[in-house]
């Protein structure tokens, strides 16, 4: 359901796929999404999910359809994000009974709606507020080749 107020997902509920996204990384966030604990309006998303190698492809649909079998969650929240023009991909041939179009908004709405959920209130963003930009966003991306130097 689209809403304007709803808040952007965290960074625990956000997996961003690449051809070098491991098999933990999917388990750890399709577990997240089928837990106990996990009803509370958080939204699990796997990016680019037609990007995984055909390994953890098969590992995701493995520990999926385990874990909803074995869960007493009736209502969990996980989306796979795929590319549509992407036909080679495990991914989208074994969840293609779950497939839905995702709907069309203009650039414009995009933009208004990030811009309400990306701007930080003046004077309550001291981390915001290192980066010397004359607009000020609570959003940086940070990226490192080496895993747990400090982001």
């Amino acid at each position: 359901r689209h809403t304007e107020t709803a808040p952007l997902p965290s960074y625990d509920e956000v997996l961003v796929c690449t051809p070098d996204t491991e098999e933990e990384e999917v388990e750890l966030l399709v577990r997240r999404a089928l837990s106990p604990g996990s009803q509370d309006q958080k939204i699990y998303c796997l990016l680019g999910a037609d990007k995984l190698v055909y390994k953890v492809s098969k590992q995701l649909e493995s520990h999926f359809f385990r874990l909803v079998q074995s869960s007493s969650i009736p209502n969990y929240r996980f989306i796979i994000f795929c590319n549509a023009k992407v036909h080679n991909s495990y991914v989208i041939t074994a969840f293609d009974a779950y497939k839905v179009t995702f709907p069309c908004y203009s650039k414009t709405e995009i933009q208004t709606y990030l811009k309400m959920h990306l701007t930080v209130p003046r004077g309550t963003a001291p981390v915001a507020q290192a980066f010397e930009e004359p607009y000020q966003q609570n959003v940086k991306f940070v990226s490192s080749e080496r895993a747990g130097m400090g982001k």
